[in-house]
């Protein structure tokens, strides 16, 4: 998978501390990637916008 094109974000819930943080990149048709921060380089999950959707509906209520 060809990811030059993913634009990265880091989520809202990581500390300003540099510890602890996912980037997300949705901007890529058809997938929504997830990597560590602490280790870009470490690899890259990739889940279809419909099981994203689901774990981000799940994990909200979690809070």
């Amino acid at each position: 998978m060809d990811l030059t094109g993913a634009r990265w974000r880091k989520s809202t819930r990581s500390g300003a501390n540099g510890g602890d943080c996912v980037e997300v990149a949705d901007n890529l048709p058809g997938v929504v990637l997830v990597r560590d921060t602490k280790d870009r380089d470490g690899g890259t999950l990739a889940f279809g916008p419909a099981a994203w959707l689901a774990f981000v509906s799940y994990a909200a209520t979690r809070d």
